[in-house]
């Protein structure tokens, strides 16, 4: 590192693994790691404590996305698929990290998705073999079946309110010759329904609430919160610790066994490129020490962008009247007071739709998250006028971006440049998702409702140029930054991890967290991140055994 970093404390305990992250990722591995009573554990988390009621009261995603409490508040680059425009790009700042402010979407991706990561070489990652940690986890309302689970941490329910404009879209997308599927999660989620939610009983049940909190009393784990990460402590090609700032105070934590990054696409590259790991030039232009040279790490950034169609709506309700209604908002609270239902038990999105943009797809490729509501963006006030928004996301983005360090200040903001719509295929297909959209409204059981295109408007053509511009104006992140730090084979030049997500190059360190996807899933990335974490301490637990 340049500059005189100033000598770190030790930390008193000792600890076999040091996990940094207290995500959805972290709180699985904690749980898992320290089950075994001879394993000491600690979890270092750069967010607080989960003590905030927008935390477990399911609608309070509006009020903690692009809240500073909340969330880490990055901004992505000026994206030049996006027309010059900069996004917000929203991360979880508290234990349980993203799950504790997202939109609660149970959604496993499509079996082919990690079939085709194991075709890529990676063995132990295709559907038959992920589908075992996937049922693990899960607390299911449907119970065990040959494809969900029953009496894990992770608490899984059908949403507890239904509204008639979202019932009249599905139908809509039933006449368009789409299926309805009463569950995404089979393997195939080809067709539309009401999307199963993180909640128990009308609260969010987040990854803190279902797998940290329930081992926090367990002796051999320990969690520190505001814990400001800087770097790992190398010697001798091996990981051994890492250094962190806590109180102002620099500390270092040594593990006996293995260093585990769970601090997500963004955080763990952070971490890594500040201890001398990444590719080279970038490091050594902000006069960081090479320690490993590896050209993929902050490379092959993937994300969901999603066209956020909005369309006003006439003789029907929908969230925005109700929220800016004093009586209305009155009716909501009691309603979740006396029985943890209604409004504020609301997902972001309630319906989903699993289609192809055109004929020539071999499976569905994009995603559409159906809300009776609309904003300018999230942290804004809805509008006050009647409408849903429809948002139609490319499932298998083939663009990818880029993370990187901005100093080597531990506290400064990444670089993040998703580098949305660089590809052709991207922009046929983010053009096909409009038009997919405007098709759905125009179906006759919506008729009634008399749709009003107010977003990307009416005014936008239908060539594909206009529609590709439109995307730009009107697209945002839908959160699921995946791929910085992918799983690949010894001959992949951008692999970072192996299969057993131990880092190449390094010893007794691993990367557990959604950066490790080679290809993002088909679908919200939070449970295939937990299914990553239930594997990953799996393999730890192995490879410990084997090593014994």
């Amino acid at each position: 590192m340049s500059g005189h970093a100033p000598v770190a404390r030790a930390l008193g305990g000792d600890f076999d693994y040091v996990v940094v992250g207290a995500g959805t990722a972290g709180c699985i591995l904690a749980n898992r790691l320290s089950a075994d009573p001879k394993k000491r554990v600690l979890l270092l988390e750069a967010g607080g404590k989960d003590n905030w009621i927008w935390f477990h009261i399911p609608v309070g995603y509006l009020f903690a996305i692009g809240n500073p409490r909340s969330d880490w508040m990055f901004k992505t680059e000026a994206e030049p698929g996006l027309n010059g425009r900069a996004l917000a790009y929203p991360r979880g700042k508290v234990i349980g990290g993203c799950s504790a402010i997202n939109a609660m979407i149970s959604m496993r991706g499509q079996a082919a998705d990690y079939d085709h990561w194991r075709q890529l070489g990676l063995t132990g990652w295709g559907w038959d073999d992920v589908l075992p940690a996937f049922r693990r986890l899960e607390d299911h309302f449907l119970g065990e079946t040959e494809h969900h689970g029953a009496g894990g941490g992770w608490r899984i329910e059908e949403p507890r309110l239904s509204w008639e404009i979202l019932d009249a879209v599905g139908d809509a997308a039933r006449e368009m010759g789409i299926p309805q599927l009463a569950d995404f999660n089979t393997g195939d989620n080809e067709g539309f329904g009401y999307f199963h939610v993180n909640q128990k009983r009308g609260r969010r049940w987040s990854a803190a609430r279902g797998f940290l909190k329930p081992a926090l009393d367990r002796p051999n784990l320990k969690l520190l919160t505001n814990v400001l990460v800087d770097r790992l402590s190398i010697e001798q090609g091996r990981a051994t610790g890492v250094h962190f700032m806590l109180d102002n105070e620099p500390l270092e934590a040594r593990a006996r066994s293995e260093v585990i990054l769970a601090a997500g696409s963004i955080g763990s590259t952070q971490i890594l490129h500040r201890s001398g790991i990444g590719p080279h030039e970038w490091l050594s232009a902000l006069g960081i020490n090479v320690v490993l040279d590896r050209q993929g790490l902050g490379r092959n950034l993937q994300d969901h962008l999603q066209q956020r169609a909005i369309f006003k709506v006439h003789g029907v309700r929908t969230l925005n009247e109700t929220y800016h209604s004093l009586f209305g908002r009155g009716l909501m609270g009691l309603d979740y007071l006396l029985r943890r239902r209604g409004p504020l038990t609301m997902a972001p999105s309630q319906l989903g739709i699993f289609t192809r943009s055109d004929s020539r797809q071999e499976r569905a490729n994009i995603q559409f998250h159906i809300q009776p509501l609309s904003l300018d963006k999230f942290g804004d006030p809805l509008h006050r006028f009647p409408a849903i928004t429809a948002s139609a996301c490319n499932l298998r983005p083939t663009s990818r971006g880029t993370i990187r360090l901005r100093s080597t200040a531990p506290g400064d903001t990444p670089v993040i440049a998703p580098n949305y719509l660089a590809t052709p295929e991207d922009r046929q297909v983010a053009a096909d998702a409009i038009r997919v959209t405007r098709k759905l409204m125009k179906q006759a059981a919506l008729a009634k409702y008399r749709p009003e295109e107010f977003l990307p408007g009416p005014a936008v053509g239908d060539d594909d140029a206009a529609l590709a511009k439109a995307a730009g104006d009107i697209g945002t992140t839908i959160f699921h930054p995946v791929g910085t730090a992918k799983m690949g084979t010894a001959t992949d030049p951008l692999a970072v991890v192996d299969e057993r997500l131990r880092l190449y190059g390094i010893q007794s360190l691993r990367v557990v967290d959604a950066s490790v996807m080679p290809t993002i899933t088909s679908g919200n990335t939070n449970t295939p991140t937990a299914m990553i974490a239930e594997k990953g301490a799996a393999m730890i637990l192995e490879d410990a055994k084997s090593f014994g």
